[in-house]
Order: structure tokens, then sequence, then C-alpha cells
């Protein structure tokens, strides 16, 4: 269900579907033909999809949360200019239409779901587990805070997206990829070459002369675009993250202790057990085989002589919450090992268990885990204290302050980078140490300007970055003097490759009327080597990826060459061996790819299913509502 708060939604049938796409995101999934359904009506109705109305309000917090989980997830803020150029509003539109004609048809079907089926897979969720693998509700109940929810909205919509699934499964049961599509992306992917090859490097291209200043200065000024100095920017960085405040607080042994008390359970190893179990449909037939088993059978006999396998009876080593049935778990786990429980009236029949084995939990002494402790006291205090912190820069920022003088102020640290470019290096070539990549501050530097009040950028796991440019070195033509030795490489690797390439071509115009590579490479001085098992996507210690991609554009016996992973090598192949793959479907590889073709089968079929649902319900789109909550128009498809 559930991978961290909004991936709870990670297919298109709930919130917050997203991925990157053109350098920044797209909606994994949009509903097509919306361009139709803009009419005006009245101002206070944002949508009718059949019986239900989305209001301009609930829309409009919609769509301000969605565009602020896009940009906690690049790391800087979406404004309405960029969230209408890159299309997100005519995605989200579609995206709520179709959840909410999702949820118009569960209803007319009468579908429901139990409070307790809710909280079960809420609570089964790994992401709201402690380190004890076991549900934590102080975890959960600080994750859903942060992603805006209240716990009431938050199961609310986790109870939608669960009857949507559930519409989902009715539809896409038992759809399985056709297996010629199976074979075909196998052979693709799977089919091995082999080739015979040569390789010409300097040497082949024998001597090169120094060039003239003739051909230096021509050539400089033919490629004057590569030896450009790019722009720098020179930054000032203020960071304020929970792990950096968290250094300079002091956590007394006292308070630690009192945490170590209070979550025991999430610094020790949990006890498990490895259970057994037979479930019995009538209460009498389990008060049988429980007496049988007193006198003496064994838990095994009366599972054989009911017709039961061992892995019919066999839960595995499981900790208590991994059993499902609290009923099954208390008893299970009150037994001795060797045990065998009286029958217990459990959710799905009558159940009698044994233990075979336990496991003893650990528990580490407090010393052990006090660094640890101490170090997430003062980032969750830090973490407390950030929003007030925040307030108290964005104050000093509001009344002019530059971030120098608001870090001197508050007694912070702020960065200076001197020069910097679009790549993250200083003027001499070098990589600038320590700049954060999550979020990307070098691409956000360089898409404001001098004196712009920029807003922070959210770092990964708590914490804000802002920045300042405060000075811009345009890019500039540099003059062949202060280049030389930079254009004399160039034209020097470019002369090889010239050569190299002319030779390559001759040797491979000597293949095709009939020579061999190995007389040709032993006329040359060279020696021929082999490549074997080459694949598409995979490297080779043998050659480069350009190699392999031309030996899978080759026909076998076919010559051909390639430059290599540079203008000074060139390779001249033959191939020798293709090897048709057949696919294993019982095959790991072979089984996720078929998964991953059946989730795409699955997603055109309920895009079809959607789009035939809000044809048959009916959509309107108050046009003047889009244009006042997304800031401009939205013109029709």
């Amino acid at each position: 269900m559930l991978r961290g708060i909004h991936k709870a939604s990670a297919s298109w049938l709930g919130k917050g579907v997203m991925a990157a796409v053109m350098g920044v995101l797209v909606i994994s999934f949009a509903i097509w033909g919306i361009g139709d359904i803009f009419r005006g009506f009245g101002l206070s109705t944002f949508a009718k999809v059949g019986g239900t109305e989305i209001g301009i309000e609930q829309f409009r917090e919609y769509y301000n949360e969605q565009l602020q989980q896009i940009g906690r997830r690049i790391g800087r803020p979406i404004t309405p200019d960029q969230a209408r150029n890159l299309g997100i509003d005519r995605q989200l539109i579609a995206q709520l239409i179709a959840q909410t004609a999702l949820d118009e048809r569960a209803r007319q079907l009468h579908l429901g779901i139990s409070d307790k089926e809710v909280a079960s897979r809420i609570t089964s969720d790994p992401s709201f587990h402690g380190i004890n693998g076991q549900f934590d509700r102080d975890r959960f109940e600080q994750l859903i805070r942060q992603a805006g929810f209240s716990e009431g909205r938050f199961v609310n919509e986790q109870r939608q997206v669960m009857l949507r699934k559930q519409l989902a499964d009715g539809i896409t049961s038992g759809l399985k990829p056709p297996q010629t599509s199976i074979q075909a992306i196998d052979q693709f992917q799977n089919e091995k070459r082999a080739i015979d090859f040569v390789k010409l490097g300097q040497a082949q291209a024998g001597d090169i002369p120094t060039p003239t200043p003739e051909e230096l200065t021509k050539y400089f000024d033919e490629h004057k675009v590569l030896f450009r100095a790019p722009e720098y920017r020179k930054l000032v960085l203020l960071s304020l993250t929970p792990a950096e405040q968290a250094k300079w607080m002091t956590v007394s042994d006292a308070d630690a202790k009192k945490y170590f008390e209070r979550h025991k359970n999430e610094f020790g190893t949990p006890e498990r057990r490895h259970v057994l179990q037979m479930v019995f449909q009538k209460p009498e037939e389990a008060q049988a085989a429980a007496d049988a088993i007193a006198k003496g059978k064994s838990f095994a006999d009366v599972a054989k002589e009911r017709g039961l396998k061992d892995s019919d009876i066999d839960l595995g080593t499981v900790t208590k919450s991994g059993i499902i049935d609290p009923a099954i778990a208390k008893a299970a786990f009150d037994l001795k090992e060797g045990a065998t429980s009286a029958p217990i009236k459990g959710e799905f029949g009558t159940v009698l268990v044994q233990v075979a084995k336990i496991e003893p939990g650990k528990q580490p002494a407090y010393d052990a885990v006090a660094p640890q402790i101490k170090r997430t006291i003062a980032e969750t205090r830090a973490k407390n204290q950030i929003g007030e912190m925040r307030d108290k820069i964005e104050d000093e920022r509001a009344a002019g302050s530059t971030l120098e003088e608001t870090a001197k102020k508050l007694g912070l640290s702020a960065r200076t980078i001197d020069a910097v470019d679009r790549s993250g290096r200083a003027p001499d070539g070098s990589p600038i140490p320590n700049v954060p990549k999550q979020p990307d501050i070098i691409t956000a530097a360089f898409s404001t300007d001098v004196g712009v009040d920029n807003d922070p950028l959210q770092v990964p796991g708590g914490g804000y970055l802002w920045y300042d440019v405060v000075g811009v070195t345009p890019s500039r033509e540099r003059s062949l003097d202060e280049v030389k030795q930079q254009v004399e490489t160039h034209w020097r690797n470019d002369e090889i490759g010239s050569r190299l390439k002319k030779k390559a071509e001759d040797l491979v115009g000597k293949l095709k009327s009939g020579g061999t590579l190995a007389q040709l490479a032993s006329d040359s001085g060279l020696s021929v080597e082999k490549a074997t098992d080459l694949q598409r996507g995979h490297s080779s210690d043998k050659v480069p990826g350009k190699v392999i991609e031309s030996a899978f554009r080759t026909a076998k016996g076919t010559p051909a060459s390639v430059e290599g992973d540079n203008e000074t090598e060139r390779y001249v192949f033959v191939v020798t061996d293709v090897t048709e793959s057949k696919p294993d479907l019982g095959a790991a590889g072979v089984k996720q790819m078929t998964d991953t073709l059946q989730r795409s089968y699955t997603d055109d079929l309920l895009a079809e299913y959607v789009t035939k649902l809000e044809s048959q319900l009916g959509v309107d789109v108050n046009q003047q509502a889009v244009n006042q909550i997304v800031g401009g128009g939205t013109p029709n498809q």
C-alpha cells in the first residue's frame, strides 16, 4: 500500500502520482479526452462528475497540495507558470476527475471496506514501523503531520484508495500479457552476440606533426565554442537542518535513559517463534485433534491424516506482530517451546497452534545505544525548533537583510562560493566540495539572478537551504593564448580520429572483398581479439558500449567499424555468432519482465475504463474556476 506517505498512491489510483520527466516531473497517468468538457457555469462549483460536485475550494486545496508535494520531491517550489508550462495543471485536473469518477462508481456499486481492514493495512505498512519492525504510532503521527494530514483525513483517503483498488482489481484480475510479447521482449533483452575485433589506437595513426600556427589558429576559429569560459556565479548559502542544529545540542543521560525505557522494544530484536497451525471449520474437529495430540500423536501426523502438506501448516519463524489474527498471535506467544495449544477461536475458524522453536529476543544495554538515542533526541528537538528559526530567517530577509547579515545576527553560519559554473566546478576545473545535489542548488542558482529574493529549497530529511546570487561573471570567448594547450590537444585528437577512421574504412572494405580479419590484422601488426556473450544494455570488459550497440545493428558475418570511448581509438569487428534467447518463464528475470509488461497492459485497460466511465457519468468543468486557481487559461486539446 504505502511506501512513504504519498507512495500510498504509487499508482494512478491514489493521490500524488508522479515521476520525473523532461528534467522535472509529470503525472504518471493522465486521463485523455478532457479538452471538450470545459463549460461555463456557477462559480461555486469547480466540476461535476456524475452526481458528485467538486467545490472550488476543494480543488484549490487539492491543486496547491499537489504542487507542494512536487516541490518537496524536487527540492524547490513549483510556480504557477512552471506548472502550466509543464502541463501539470491539466494532469492534476484529469487525475482528480478520474478519482472522483471511480469514487462515484464505487458508491453506485455499494462497495465498502471495514474500519478494521483499513487499520490493518495502515499498521502493516513498513513506512510506519519503528526500529523493532512494529507499528509505531509516534512515527505514524509525525509522518502524516509532515505530509499535511490529520489522522481522520489520512485514514479516509486510504479508504478511498482501497475502494478504487477494488474496482481496478475487478477489471484487471486475470489479465496476462501474451506469450508473444514476452518472447519478443526477452529476445531483445537477452539475445547474445560474439565478435572478433581489432582495436586501432594512436600507434596506427602514425606520427602526428606539431600543428603550424596557421593550422592552430584556423582550428581555434572553427571551434571557438569548445573553448569558451562558462558563466560563473558567486553564491551565498545558508543551511538550516536538524542534523546541523543537533550538533550544538546537549542531551543529558537522564533524558536519554527516559527515552530508552519508553522505547526499549525499538532497540532490541523481538522474540521470534517457529509456528505451526491447523485450521478447522468445526470446533469439535479441533478438539478431537487436540485430544489425539495430547495422547501422543504428533502435530504433523494429525495434519497428514487431514490431507495437509507441511507447507499448509507452517507459518515460518515469525514475530508476534507477524501473525495477523490477534487471538492466534497471543496463544502462540504464550506457549512453551514444543507445546500445542487448546482449540482457539480465530477469525477464520478454530485453530490449533504448536510452537516448534523459540528464538529469544535480544535487548541491548543502555550504554550501547546511548549515542544513537542522544542523536535522535537532539534531532527531534532540532526539528521542533526548525520552524521557529525559519520564521526568524524569513523575518530578517523580509526586512532587507542579506543572508550573511541574517546568519551573523542569528548565530548561524553562511557559506560563500566565490565562483561556480553550471557543472558545479570552480574556474580551475575542480569540483566545488560539499555542494548538495539534493536539493539541486546549482540548477536553482542558475535559474535566478542577482538581487532576487529566492524561496528556500527544502532539504531531504527536513530543513531548508537559502541561497543568494551575489555576482555573475558572464560567459566569454577565450583568446587562443589562454587555451593554446587545450586547442593543440583537441586538434591532435581530431587528426588521430580522422586517420583511424580512414584506416578502419579501408580494413572494412577489404573484409567485404573477401579478406579475413586475421590476415588483415597480421598485415597491420594487430592482433585479433574475441568478445563473447555481449548483450544489449550490458557492459563488457572487452569492448566499449558503442561497439556493443553497433554489433547489435550489424548482421552476422558482416564487418563494421565504430569509434571507441573517444576519437583516439577505433574498432573494426565482425559478428561471428548470434545466440537467440529461449525464455524460461520461471526465471526471476523473465518473471520481473512479465510483471512489468502486465502492469503496462493493466494501466492501458484501466485508462480505457476510466475514459468510458467519465463518458457514462458525464463530466463538466468550470473553465472560469480553472483560470482562477491555476493562474491562466487551460486551452482545449
